[in-house]
């Protein structure tokens, strides 16, 4: 009878819309995945092991646990279990524009992208700073929304993270983009009811970029050039020291003393545990180091694909890394009898060995996404690093347990450990392989069933390039 009331509760909800469309649980229960191959990331692989989840948490790992009598049972013979991956630099979530609509518009994919259905990368909230008076300095605070946060922009129905989800990614790190100050980061699981259900970790770092790809303000007024932004970015940190020291001690003697003026861009900063700083090239990642170093920025780097050039700097500053999955490629309406510079060819042809380098120097760094089409093309990018030098397990860990360490919520998610949060894939093979297929993926506890049919995506570029890259 317990049997059968259980399977009452995992009858799916109702199919809606077309391919990429997953099976949800109606409730989150409990669940035992017998029998299975294990792949913790945190400790050996167990070979053949059972997890057992409940209420949204593992609640235990092991080779010789007795399932519970009041759990669901599913054999994983010949299957794998992986904790569920993290893309460390996402906009996976964020819309204020349901995709029917935006498709019907025949809407902006979000960081430049072309509306297709089912996208990966999706229409993002008009952030951008703008002003019919061009921006006289600092003190006009210009292109500065640190006091955004990703976690109160999330649509919870985007179908960029139900498409990702099918991929087996569970959680993201995502970011608004728009402005040099881009806002808060935060760490979502790409599942739930509400939007408020998603969210992990509310506030993980400040993202920054530079406009034009660091080679001016395109116009924009101040500031105006790289050597502006620059500038700028310093001068909002002092104001935010400041600004800090100022609160401090008024908040300690407020009798005569004037109040200091509440300032939510500072705020923002302020708030923020860490710094997000866009770096490609060798020159680009040192500048940036340099420059971390100076103003004593909690600093990650983001974009990487010379990152094997810069292995001795950055193993020394201790500065982990996240590196873009989509790989520098000639344009495709580009002129063909056009000779292209032997350094842009040698870019383009040593990318993916930058994950095998950082690696081998001992360098903490993780993927994220880029605005790569689909699951399936991000997982050919990581095979592109295994195959150009990096091991396995390191590529691994770097869509897992490596994101959530340089965010600072390892205690909950990145690995197969009791009590942390039940994240999970479960695949029928090697998850880089071409032919291998998600079986089912565990978000927060609740079981989705991924369809196998490849749901039609547009192209898109995430946060560096389209809305303001790395300096040049």
């Amino acid at each position: 009878m317990k049997q059968k009331f259980l399977r009452i509760l995992l009858v799916p909800l109702a199919l809606a819309g077309a391919g990429g469309v997953a099976l949800r649980a109606q409730s989150r229960g409990a669940f035992v995945l017998r029998d299975a191959k294990i792949v913790r990331v945190s400790g050996p692989v167990i070979e053949h092991g059972t997890v057992v989840v409940r209420d949204g948490l593992i609640e235990a790992v092991g080779d010789n646990i007795t399932p519970p009598a009041d759990a669901w049972v599913i054999d994983c013979k010949g299957l794998t279990v992986y904790p569920g991956m993290i893309d460390s630099l996402s906009n996976w979530g964020l819309t204020n524009t349901p995709p029917a609509a935006a498709a019907a518009a025949g809407g902006r994919g979000g960081r430049g992208a072309a509306t297709v259905a089912a996208p990966l990368v999706v229409s993002t909230p008009s952030n951008t700073i703008v002003s019919a008076t061009p921006a006289r300095g600092p003190e006009d605070r210009p292109s500065n929304a640190a006091y955004l946060k990703a976690a109160d922009q999330i649509y919870p129905n985007d179908r960029a993270v139900e498409t990702a989800r099918n991929g087996g990614f569970t959680t993201a790190v995502t970011f608004p983009t728009g402005n040099i100050f881009s806002g808060q980061g935060s760490v979502i699981d790409l599942a739930g009811e509400r939007a408020g259900d998603m969210v992990i970790a509310d506030s993980v770092g400040q993202y920054i970029a530079f406009p034009g790809g660091g080679r001016g303000g395109g116009g924009r007024g101040y500031p105006g050039s790289l050597m502006g932004v620059i500038a700028y970015i310093r001068q909002i940190y002092l104001d935010s020291e400041n600004y800090k020291l100022a609160k401090s001690i008024y908040e300690k003697h407020p009798e005569g003393l004037p109040r200091p003026a509440y300032d939510r861009t500072l705020e923002g900063v302020l708030a923020s545990p860490r710094v997000l700083l866009p770096a490609t090239r060798d020159v680009e990642i040192r500048r940036m180091l340099a420059f971390a170093k100076e103003m004593k920025f909690n600093a990650v780097i983001y974009g990487g694909h010379e990152a094997w050039r810069s292995t001795d700097v950055l193993k020394q500053a201790g500065v982990p890394v996240l590196l873009s999955l989509k790989y520098p490629e000639r344009a495709a309406d580009s002129d063909p009898t056009v000779d292209e510079s032997v350094r842009v060819l040698e870019l383009r042809d040593k990318a993916p060995t930058a994950a095998g380098a950082l690696a081998k120097a001992g360098v903490k760094f993780a993927f994220y996404s880029d605005g790569v089409g689909t699951p399936r093309d991000l997982m050919r990018a990581v095979k592109k690093a295994v195959d150009a030098g990096l091991e396995p397990n390191a590529a691994l860990r770097a869509l897992t347990l490596t994101p959530a360490e340089i965010y600072g919520v390892a205690n909950r998610l990145g690995s197969i450990d009791k009590g942390k949060i039940a994240n999970l894939v479960v695949a029928d093979g090697d998850l880089f392989a071409d032919r291998t297929r998600v079986k089912y993926v565990f978000v927060d506890g609740g079981k989705y069933e991924p369809i196998l049919e490849e749901p039609a995506v547009r192209p898109g570029g995430r946060g560096g390039r389209g809305q303001g890259g790395p300096a040049r």
